[in-house]
């Protein structure tokens, strides 16, 4: 279905306004490339038709059906394999005593044993049935049989002299065949080039195109290889190798080895000049007619690809001369750029000692450059915190002080009002100096954290997964990160941080052994590269 689709657009855009040559020369060469597929789908389906021949108790009739089949799969395609179906069935329609089937079946054989080489059996055969008295549709295959018989002889005999019987026979086929039917129409064809191809025939060749186009079959192909050679005769080459693909692609898709398209078409390239496709298509051509034992083709074929297989080699050794032409002012070009890279060479190495000698000298550049980013780095980063601190501590003592203040007011108006009992023990109460002392933690740790907020991350980074810190709700700071939050800060020594804490000089020391114990890296550089936290990186690249 899908092969009859893309012939009958192919026809319709021939019938109208063909495209140029070109397009179905790459539609040809496709369908060539899918000719292995094709072949073997053909294969596929004469093997399911011979699949019943293995059934037990077949009778006559069935096998010479299938027989029929067979032959008519195989005539164009093997004509070996037909040949021997066909000879099944005049033995079998002897033994069904059936006259209209044994002088047609033998009818196919003389045809077969033409088409194969074998003249001498065929004409026995045709020799051997009176014509006088067969049915008009026998007396029709009757006088076809002869003529291609002579067709072929001419060709196998080189005997022009043939073709006087062969149109005989046609004029008589014409005279006893149908007109209505297609093969009526074909045989017309035969006779006209036989004539002098009148204008007129262009048209029924073309209206004959339409009727056969919508079947995509062999027909199809016959009817595309007679407007081909219509053209051919008048002149007209586009026309004439577009309905030679056209025909060409048709007998490819239908896997039609007995062909002539692919030979007037290697003659039409050759006489034109292009051998390559010339050689492409006498090729196929040849090939074809030895894969399908039409001895007469491989003939006509014979001296052909002979002599576009010697102009395609004259060719090819006129290339090759003309590379050696070309090679050998390529030589002497590659000779002088050989030249031209070694001063390029000499001039390259120059310039790349004076650019190692700069690539060092910007080296030592960018050190100085990374080295004195670093220190500005680190007087801004101080300069932001001593400006944040000085803010902060502003802030804190006078805090303080007015928290002093008020305290001494509260103080005072206790004596004034000689409440001595509430003085003593609000003296005694040390719930004022723990609120203060949380107070001031919980300032330290957001003034620090303000500072370095990515410091309790980067401290936990440094430590095993399993030993991280985990904080309290509410908490910004522990005493384990506070020891190290003054660490970073400068306040290495362990008595300072112990004031601070609040704590005593030992707890300080333990917790800095356990963090430096907890450590994911070496326990030397752990303080180290807590002192690095929160630094910029200024490394130029």
């Amino acid at each position: 279905m899908a092969t009859t689709l893309l012939l009958t657009a192919v026809v319709c855009l021939a019938a109208c306004r063909p495209e140029p040559p070109e397009r179905y020369a790459e539609l040809l060469d496709r369908t060539l490339a899918d000719k292995e597929r094709i072949d073997a789908a053909k294969e596929r389906r004469i093997d399911e038709l011979r699949l019943p021949l293995g059934i037990a108790g077949l009778t006559e009739e069935q096998e010479y059906g299938i027989n029929e089949r067979l032959y008519t799969e195989y005539k164009k395609y093997r004509i070996d394999s037909a040949i021997r179906y066909v000879e099944r069935n005049v033995e079998l329609a002897c033994a069904m005593g059936d006259r209209e089937r044994i002088v047609g079946s033998r009818l196919r054989l003389a045809r077969l044993y033409s088409s194969s080489g074998r003249s001498v059996e065929a004409l026995a055969i045709l020799r051997s049935i009176d014509g006088r008295s067969l049915s008009r549709d026998l007396k029709f295959a009757y006088y076809r049989a002869y003529s291609q018989f002579y067709q072929h002889y001419a060709v196998l005999s080189r005997q022009p002299s043939c073709r006087v019987p062969m149109n005989a026979y046609i004029d008589s086929m014409l005279m006893v065949g149908d007109s209505s039917t297609l093969r009526y129409k074909l045989s017309r064809l035969y006779r006209a080039e036989a004539e002098e191809l009148p204008d007129s025939l262009a048209g029924y060749l073309k209206r004959l195109y339409a009727e056969v186009e919508p079947t995509g079959d062999s027909r199809l192909a016959e009817v595309a290889f007679y407007l081909g050679y219509f053209y051919q005769h008048r002149g007209d080459r586009e026309q004439s190798r577009e309905y030679y693909m056209l025909s060409a692609i048709t007998d490819v898709r239908n896997s039609i080895k007995e062909n002539a398209s692919f030979q007037l078409l290697a003659t039409e390239y050759f006489n034109s000049g292009d051998y390559s496709k010339a050689f492409r298509y006498a090729q196929a051509a040849i090939g074809d007619a030895l894969f399908c034992s039409v001895q007469f083709r491989a003939v006509q074929m014979s001296e052909l690809y002979a002599i576009i297989a010697d102009s395609h080699q004259a060719r090819e050794v006129e290339h090759k001369r003309r590379l050696q032409r070309y090679l050998s002012l390529v030589c002497l070009l590659l000779v002088g750029l050989a030249a031209l890279i070694f001063y390029a060479y000499v001039q390259v190495h120059r310039l790349r000692r004076i650019r190692i000698e700069l690539s060092e000298a910007n080296a030592r550049l960018g050190r100085f450059n990374e080295e004195l980013a670093d220190k500005n780095g680190l007087l801004a980063e101080a300069n932001s915190a001593k400006v944040q601190y000085i803010a902060r501590f502003s802030d804190l003592c006078s805090m303080y002080i007015d928290k002093m203040d008020a305290y001494r007011k509260s103080l005072k108006k206790l004596v004034q009002d000689q409440k001595f009992d509430q003085l003593a023990r609000q003296l005694k109460s040390t719930s004022m100096l723990e609120n203060e002392q949380k107070e001031f933690y919980k300032t330290f740790d957001s003034i620090f954290l303000n500072l370095y907020p990515t410091f309790v991350e980067e401290f936990n980074a440094l430590l095993a997964e399993e030993e991280r810190i985990e904080r309290r709700p509410g908490d910004l700071l522990n005493r384990e990160l506070r020891i190290y939050a003054l660490l970073r800060l400068g306040i290495a020594d362990s008595q300072r941080i112990a004031s601070f804490l609040r704590c005593s000089l030992s707890t300080v020391y333990n917790y800095r052994t356990r963090m430096r114990n907890r450590a994911a890296v070496p326990r030397d550089a752990f303080e180290e590269r807590v002192m690095q936290i929160g630094k910029i990186n200024r490394k130029l690249h």
